[in-house]
């Protein structure tokens, strides 16, 4: 594997997996008692699902994870976390909106990320037959579907004061 564009992308995006997985693991503590729990676990579940997937590709790549990407998308994680508590409180509406927003993008990123290795694959031999791009990239906008729903709930309750 010579493509270093490639090794960085997807190390980037594996990365990015760690502060998703990082901040829906919070969402399920703050809302551990709450309809949302459900939710949360199965998206985090779906999550870590894709994630796998993802270091398959690598290994069969030999693109090996970079533990300094790792350990900066954690704290980014966490400095995403502070923002959203300092902003509201730990049950707030604001602070369950934005914290649906920051997830909804990463997901977009991962539906993003599978549309391009599919492009890709069409004129990169080594990107072939690895994985199902275009089912992956389905699996992602599902997901992001999911998020909407309930995204666009918090919305009512942070803007309206509407009950979650």
């Amino acid at each position: 594997m010579n493509n270093q564009y490639l090794a960085t992308y997807l190390i980037d995006h594996l990365a990015g997996s760690v502060a998703a997985l990082e901040l829906l693991e919070e969402l399920k503590a703050t809302y551990a008692d709450t309809a949302l729990t459900n939710f949360f676990t199965q998206l985090q579940t779906d999550i870590a699902t894709d994630r796998e997937e993802l270091q398959t590709l690598m290994d069969r790549l030999q693109i090996v994870e970079s533990q300094p990407r790792k350990a900066i998308a954690w704290l980014a994680e966490k400095s995403i976390a502070l923002k959203l508590h300092l902003d509201d409180n730990a049950r707030g509406p604001l602070r369950l909106l934005e914290s649906l927003e920051a997830v909804a993008l990463g997901i977009h990123g991962k539906s993003g990320m599978w549309q391009s290795l599919n492009a890709a694959a069409e004129n990169f031999p080594a990107l072939q037959g690895l994985v199902d791009y275009e089912r992956l990239a389905r699996r992602a906008e599902e997901q992001r579907r999911r998020v909407e729903v309930v995204r666009l709930e918090a919305a009512k309750a942070a803007f309206t004061g509407a009950r979650y």
